[in-house]
């Protein structure tokens, strides 16, 4: 009897599970950013998160969650309960690059994650302040090599892309650069272009508006080819650095065990607002194609750029 009643009680879990996972979402939807406000993954998640919200007839709440480079955020989402009521804007710092450069990230970013749809991403890039009088890499390398402590730059935070590309370069270089790291792009930028700290590493998409009204100087971006809006300013690639090649990307994705009923609702949601006209317009800003993907593809896409980073990471933070 026994026997038959545990056998009853997980068929109607079961059968209550899938029924929950079939009418999801039945109720608001949290997406947590691992930055602070107002940086290129908050814009781009709340963009997003609109057009999904629209798509599943839920709104889909942001919340920011900052903290040692995106991964306070994403180790609480790899800890949420796996019942669709919450997410992460996931990417290249928080799942990638700040788990490697991390000795204890606490999660790990594809066994302790269901990787769900695909946004796209931009390329960082190193800007310098105006008043330094710099205007590209042979200058900014000759100045770094004659300042007894090294040039200070800041970035958006540790493990971030713009960290890795200046903390390549100058390993690369055998020059020091004192990184300064904050907790979002949107904090970052208003320190550089205020000029409280002269150089940056960071998203294109949060300096582009500064670096078009000359308020930044563009040194060089990690694109493979020249973005369209700096003809005249050279890509990392062509000046030799032929491994900096590096965009931050972003993507959705939920704690291990979702449901693959959710997985699907969700990536077809996602997949879908690459047609809307705001998501169409930031990846435009942000210097990004769409890249429709499956969930199978985003998995496997993000398991291929940690393991193509890692021995640049490890080497980076001196394993």
């Amino acid at each position: 009897m026994l026997k038959i009643a545990i056998g009853l009680v997980a068929s109607i879990c079961a059968i209550a599970t899938h029924a929950s996972a079939s009418e999801w979402p039945n109720g608001p939807v949290k997406a947590i950013v691992p930055y602070a406000a107002g940086g290129a993954a908050d814009v781009m998640g709340r963009i997003f998160m609109e057009a999904v919200g629209s798509r599943l007839g839920q709104p889909f709440i942001v919340e920011n969650q900052a903290g040692a480079g995106g991964l306070v955020g994403a180790r609480n989402a790899a800890r949420a309960t796996p019942d669709g009521k919450t997410f992460v804007i996931s990417g290249m710092a928080s799942h990638v690059l700040a788990p490697l450069m991390s000795k204890e990230p606490g999660f790990d970013p594809n066994r302790d994650a269901t990787h769900i749809g695909f946004f796209g991403g931009a390329p960082s890039i190193l800007v310098a302040h105006p008043s330094t009088g710099i205007r590209d890499m042979k200058h900014f390398l000759a100045a770094a090599r004659t300042t007894p402590d090294g040039l200070q730059y800041l970035s958006p935070g540790f493990g971030t892309g713009g960290h890795i590309a200046a903390a390549y370069l100058a390993e690369k270089e055998g020059i020091k650069l004192e990184h300064v790291p904050y907790k979002g792009g949107g904090a970052a930028i208003f320190d550089v272009v205020s000029g409280h700290v002269k150089f940056a590493s960071m998203n294109w998409s949060t300096a582009r508006e500064h670096v078009l009204k000359g308020s930044l100087v563009p040194i060089a971006v990690t694109s493979q080819n020249r973005l369209p809006d700096l003809a005249n300013t050279p890509t990392f690639y062509e000046m030799g650095y032929k491994d900096l090649v590096m965009t931050t990307w972003y993507a959705i994705s939920g704690p291990p065990g979702l449901s693959k009923e959710i997985v699907a609702k969700l990536n077809a949601a996602v997949v879908s607002s690459l047609d809307d006209n705001r998501v169409k317009q930031q990846l435009q800003l942000e210097g990004a194609e769409p890249r429709p993907m499956t969930s199978a593809e985003v998995g496997q896409f993000i398991q291929a750029q940690y393991n193509q980073w890692q021995p640049v990471a490890e080497k980076l933070r001196g394993k």
